[in-house]
């Protein structure tokens, strides 16, 4: 049976690091497929180079999922390699696809240090070197001597990096290591300081044949290990994209699976968004960074934001179907240093813009649905920060899972109040629905339900209105909404 595609991001930056993660996940798994999601993205399940202190994105070593003594730590901060196969499990036994974090670009806490040739760069310009050649130390050798070979035994060393940031002098600099491929970064599509393949720690080194083999049959292994259905590429205008698009044929082809992929661009410009799926052949969907600006431009602007340009700008509009719509994620919660929230009155807007049309594949940010609390230390002063539920999403997930199909009318023909309608499918009964929004004062929106709808009652799932409305012989209504809000308007059946 039809059912439409919902994606949950299951933890934030700041998730518990007790070890008990993945079985909390397990234990929700039933939860969310009642609620209608069909993939669940996990976090970075390798062992980080701050042991549990850190979500997984400062990769020590790829093949330790939580089961070598390594860094101080056996289990990652979520948990053990053996409690991540079985939260997977979970997750599939309620039909829930599972998406793992891929993080190709860097590798941090080497074992030990190495002396090698490098020269010192702006790091405003990564092009522009200030320093002539000079010997660097850094500690640029992988041994993993917790794993002693285990999996795999190629050895990380400063060959197998294009750069690193080294503290000298108690001063950060960012260091392009002289290799036999010459004093040039790796090609990557963005331009931003210059070249921006580095973006942290050692830079994982593509042009290096023995590491694209390393990575190649690394996301092998890890596949046929955890049996995941799907990738989060992360960080990828670091990476060149021909290493990510021969990665996602190479995994595709020899698993013979057409592994969902979407691919983290961070970049608030939709024709570099463009130019980045013509360089991979559209092998990965993205995510709809303008979309988030939009909505975060919106929430800040209030009745200023003119509702009718929401999608101006972004992937959703000339590209759809390779766009993975979300309201906010892990980078842009407060505290961290891409923050750029939606202000909380809009989210339930945003919300029913990602998951109740027809276009693009939405997801959901785990404290939008369980809520956070945490500090950030911030200009040395600690702030307690408390994400709560967003109003709404429960019934909006069941729309989405339920209602929303069929034919799509948009009604984007006033500044302040905008709505849509599906028209529902045979397949799901009673489908179908009307929502309205506003950034101002109450308003309503006719709107044309279809033949189909003709002489039905309908009532405002979201709870702001008491009262039905009726449509007409032809399928028309006038559809009401309260000021600064969202209403979404089902059949009464």
């Amino acid at each position: 049976m039809t059912q439409n595609a919902i994606i949950f991001q299951f933890f934030h930056w700041y998730s518990s690091n007790d070890g008990q993660w993945w079985n909390y996940c397990a234990s929700q798994a039933e939860a969310l497929a009642s609620k209608g999601i069909t993939h669940v993205y996990l976090p970075p399940a390798y062992k980080s180079a701050l042991g549990v202190n850190e979500p997984g994105y400062a990769v020590y070593d790829h093949f330790d999922l939580g089961e070598f003594d390594q860094k101080g730590t056996v289990r990652t901060k979520y948990g053990t390699k053996e409690e991540y196969l079985k939260c997977i499990e979970a997750l599939h036994q309620h039909s829930i696809s599972v998406i793992a974090d891929m993080v190709l670009n860097q590798k941090l806490g080497g074992d030990d240090p190495e002396t090698f040739t490098a020269i010192e760069v702006n790091p405003d310009n990564r092009n522009e070197f200030i320093s002539e050649p000079e010997t660097v130390e850094a500690f640029t050798k992988f041994n993993f001597p917790g794993r002693n070979g285990q999996y795999s035994n190629f050895e990380w060393n400063f060959t197998t990096f294009s750069g690193i940031d080294n503290v000298k002098d108690g001063v950060k600099k960012i260091y392009s290591i002289q290799n036999e491929y010459g004093d040039k970064w790796e090609k990557v599509m963005d331009e931003e300081f210059g070249n921006y393949d580095l973006l942290m720690g050692s830079d994982i080194e593509y042009r290096n044949e023995s590491v694209r083999g390393e990575m190649l049959e690394w996301g092998k292994w890890y596949v046929e290990t955890t049996g995941v259905d799907g990738f989060r590429m992360d960080a990828v205008k670091h990476i060149p994209p021909e290493f990510i698009k021969v990665w996602l044929q190479y995994l595709r082809r020899e698993l013979n699976n057409n592994f969902f992929a979407v691919s983290e661009y961070w970049k608030n410009d939709v024709n570099i968004l463009l130019k980045y799926l013509e360089a991979v052949e559209n092998a990965t969907q993205l995510f709809d960074v303008p979309l988030h600006f939009n909505f975060r431009q919106a929430s800040l602007q209030k009745n200023e934001y003119d509702l009718r340009k929401i999608f101006d700008g972004s992937l959703l509009q000339v590209k759809p179907e390779l766009s993975v719509t979300f309201v906010e994620n892990q980078d842009t919660q407060p505290g961290q240093s891409l923050e750029s929230a939606v202000d909380f009155w809009f989210k339930p807007l945003a919300y029913a813009i990602t998951l109740l049309r027809e276009q693009g594949i939405p997801i959901v940010f785990y404290p939008s649905l369980y809520s956070a609390e945490y500090k950030v230390e911030k200009d040395g002063n600690e702030y307690d920060i408390n994400l709560v539920t967003v109003q709404g999403l429960e019934q909006l997930l069941q729309v989405r899972k339920d209602l929303s199909y069929g034919f799509q009318i948009d009604y984007f023909d006033h500044p302040n109040v905008v709505g849509w309608v599906r028209h529902g499918i045979d397949e799901k009964p009673n489908s179908g629905c009307a929502v309205v929004m506003s950034n101002g004062d109450d308003g309503y929106k006719e709107m044309d339900m279809g033949k189909r709808n003709a002489n039905k009652g309908f009532h405002d799932i979201m709870g702001n209105f008491s009262e039905d409305v009726g449509t007409d012989d032809n399928g028309f209504c006038k559809f009401l909404v309260k000021g600064s809000s969202v209403s979404v308007w089902v059949a009464n059946e």
